[in-house]
């Protein structure tokens, strides 16, 4: 037994070891991946969209507290690759910033009992404005930092850190729930087995139009609300995470490329309709599932509460005398 105890205490700090490199790994990864389309806004590079904000508020959701190690070692690594820094106060500041905005969004997020099911319209609202709230201490510190090293000049302060704050924000409206919605996913659609053919078909017609109205030069960008509403009405965050994801892929790199309705617009210009679009298509699938969530949620207790009195009716009524046949001895009696 107590041989079994030490297995188990050796196990654990390893798995969370483990865990806390794997959360390092895929915040570095897709810290690489979004400095691909970074622009400059104040003297600042910026990433219109930051997906490690959402790697990490999913990660400490879904792990728990326990993995800001991690958190902290990929935002170290993601900071010395950006300016090949070392062990600097800047360096350490802004990591210290990524790694705090995360952590105050998880409990800002625990302290109002959010469920990572965001089966409802609270959750859904939570993720959105505490998840927005706590990426201020991150695009804070990042700006103040850059502004006190000299990165930053004094006029650009407040354009970089709200370029800034919304590229954080926009990680985590995007990301976050495509990754809660991964974990929840199941593989198996027995039920309906059309369901993944719609998804697909549901996938691509948004990456079609998504690229249309992004390379074109008329304001067309509404014309992609549609399926994104349809994602939503149909299967909630199994379909509308992802296509939320492809739309604001494509939004970024026409944007940062200045094409389509983003050609003949300044940076600033530029920033606020792309943000506009992915803070607009975030929020409202977003919610929307929530909602449709819930009342599939509500319709299924009501049947399981009517199934569960029917039952009770059953037990409780008395048994019925059994009917005599016409003409037998106790009728004629």
């Amino acid at each position: 037994m107590a041989a079994v105890v030490r297995f188990e205490d050796l196990r654990r700090p390893a798995a969370t070891g483990l865990a806390i490199l794997a959360v390092a790994a895929a915040y570095y990864t897709t810290g690489r991946l979004g400095l691909l389309a970074e622009v400059v806004v104040g003297g600042a590079h910026i990433t219109p969209l930051w997906p490690p904000t959402g790697v990490a508020l999913a990660c400490l959701l879904i792990l728990g507290l326990r993995i800001w190690p991690g958190i902290a070692l990929g935002a170290f690594l993601v900071v010395v690759a950006i300016g090949s820094l070392t062990l600097t106060p800047s360096s350490l500041a802004i990591t210290a910033g990524n790694t705090a905005g995360p952590l105050a969004a998880c409990l800002l997020l625990r302290r109002v009992g959010f469920r990572t099911e965001l089966d409802r319209l609270k959750d859904g609202l939570a993720l959105v404005f505490l998840g927005a709230a706590g990426m201020l201490v991150s695009s804070g510190t990042g700006a103040v930092t850059l502004l006190l090293d000299g990165g930053l000049p004094p006029h650009g302060f407040w354009a970089a850190w709200s370029a800034w704050w919304t590229g954080d924000v926009m990680g985590v409206v995007v990301i976050t729930p495509l990754l809660l919605s991964l974990r929840m996913a199941r593989p198996a659609w027995g039920a309906v087995p059309h369901a993944w053919a719609e998804q697909v078909v549901l996938l691509a017609a948004t990456a079609v139009v998504a690229v249309v109205v992004t390379r074109s030069s008329l304001d067309l960008l509404f014309l992609v609300f549609p399926l994104l509403i349809w994602a939503a009405l149909r299967f909630q965050l199994a379909a509308t995470a992802p296509c939320v994801l492809v739309l604001s892929v494509l939004a970024v790199v026409a944007a940062t490329g200045h094409h389509g309705p983003f050609k003949d617009h300044g940076i600033l210009g530029i920033m606020v309709t792309l943000q506009a679009l992915n803070g607009a298509a975030a929020l409202t699938t977003l919610l929307l599932a929530a909602v449709v969530a819930q009342r599939e949620n509500t319709y299924q207790k009501i049947e399981q509460a009517c199934a569960a009195l029917s039952e009770v009716v059953a037990h409780l009524s008395p048994t019925q005398p059994r009917s005599s046949p016409p003409g037998s001895a106790e009728e004629t009696t």
